[in-house]
């Protein structure tokens, strides 16, 4: 029989065991920082009904969708987990409570290029807020929060969370005559970091009839270094433009009183995010060391979810996390904990005698004081089983021979240090747990102060 070469698609991640139980302990940790804020948890199907996912469908979304038939069924993947919730807000409106926070961790599928740090397969982290009519902005200024908290919690310092309002540029562009060219507009001043201001003005007064001296205005304002004093002229002549000014001046006044510090947060006027979908508050992260890589969580305000699915106003605001991504920049630049405990295992017990229940019992006992522990009944030589023991980095072994059973004891060998006691189980598991407890490796990231 011809064998079938092994192999992996490209753009889809498959970790070792130690790098999986990295990943899966950030995702603890997002689920934790979650829970926090009070998000419960959802799950929604991978396949859908394709015209379900691609009601706001076309353009991008369409090439780069998985879609298939299965009889008569014409099914896609879902290529994230926004539009899964605005289905499933409206399909259980009657049946939720408002405003619904949830929070869901799963993959999406996006036949795209793979290409480094971009996948066709991807977990996304993401949290909404879904109001029922009207949603109120100190919403807005929790989510700031919640990023901060979150990242912390996985250990990364050095981020900033850059924040706008969507309302503030549209007003801005009515002011300055720029409504008609807004989103080439919005398009160019997103070039700013690449490419310049000299270069997105040529940009602006060439391809789009920009006036130069309203070309200097609009990069003057984006350069100052108060936004917020920044905008103080153009208060009270237009009225999209002053709500989107005292949003943004609420969403910075609570963000403070959430915990978030302020080296951790900016306003940004360039940021504008999702020209037809976002209609309040934006937000962007950035690693400070790591500017290149983009923004690592982003997000913003919407005024109506699920519009293509029922006819009720569903306000809401959200984040998302590309994790997927997130942990393959981690590993590249160097921020993953390597000293993390990753083994399967805190004991691995190598019973010396041919009755195994004394053994048996001792697992029994580790694992009812909730240390993980692993029985070692293989027919190998001892220095194999130590060896086992080692490279899959498990810090204790604990060894059953007659004297120690005669004796009721058992011996734990720290595998580290090479030390090792003779004692009685209770005592065993008292030893392992201090031990555990000062191995404690602290957070997944390890980021520079």
């Amino acid at each position: 029989m011809a064998q079938i070469k092994p192999r992996t698609l490209s753009g889809f991640m498959e970790l070792l065991p130690a790098r999986q139980v990295q990943f899966d302990r950030m995702v603890d940790i997002l689920r934790k920082s979650y829970s926090l804020y009070g998000f419960t948890p959802l799950d929604t199907p991978a396949i859908e009904a394709s015209e379900v996912l691609l009601a706001k469908g076309g353009g991008e979304t369409e090439k780069q969708i998985y879609r298939f038939t299965k009889g008569d069924s014409d099914l896609s993947l879902r290529f994230d987990l926004t539009v899964p919730l605005a289905k499933y807000v409206a399909l259980h409106q009657n049946e939720l409570t408002f405003p619904f926070r949830r929070f869901q961790i799963g993959k999406v599928y996006r036949g795209e290029r793979a290409q480094k740090g971009r996948y066709r397969e991807f977990y996304q982290a993401d949290i909404d807020v879904i109001g029922d009519g009207a949603l109120d902005i100190t919403n807005e200024a929790e989510i700031p929060s919640i990023i901060y908290k979150t990242f912390t919690a996985l250990g990364l310092r050095r981020f900033k969370i850059r924040v706008n309002n969507r309302k503030v540029l549209n007003g801005l562009f009515a002011l300055l005559g720029l409504e008609e060219q807004a989103g080439d507009v919005m398009r160019t001043i997103d070039k700013l970091e690449k490419i310049g201001p000299e270069k997105v003005k040529a940009i602006l007064v060439d391809d789009f009839n920009v006036a130069p001296d309203t070309a200097d205005t609009l990069l003057g304002l984006l350069a100052a270094e108060d936004p917020m004093a920044a905008l103080e002229p153009f208060k009270g002549k237009n009225e999209l433009f002053d709500l989107g000014v005292s949003e943004l001046e609420t969403v910075v006044k609570y963000m403070a009183a959430y915990g978030v510090p302020e080296d951790h947060f900016m306003v940004d006027l360039t940021i504008a995010r999702g020209l037809d979908y976002y209609t309040g508050t934006v937000y962007e992260t950035v690693m400070l060391d790591h500017p290149e890589v983009g923004s690592i969580c982003s997000g913003g305000r919407y005024d109506n979810l699920a519009e293509y699915y029922t006819d009720k106003q569903l306000p809401g605001v959200g984040i998302s996390i590309g994790l997927t991504r997130l942990f393959s920049v981690l590993e590249a630049q160097g921020y993953l904990n390597e000293d993390l405990l990753t083994a399967p295992a805190d004991v691995l017990i190598l019973p010396m005698t041919e009755d195994l229940s004394a053994a048996i019992s001792f697992a029994t006992t580790l694992r009812d004081a909730g240390v993980r522990c692993q029985l070692h009944c293989e027919k190998k030589k001892f220095k194999q089983k130590l060896s086992y023991a080692d490279k899959l980095s498990i810090p204790y072994a604990a060894f059953l021979g007659e004297d120690e059973i005669a004796q009721g004891k058992v011996t734990v060998k720290d595998l580290t240090t090479g030390g090792q006691q003779t004692v009685t189980p209770a005592e065993a598991v008292a030893l392992v747990q201090a031990g555990l407890a000062a191995r404690a490796c602290g957070a997944p990231i390890r980021d520079k102060d």
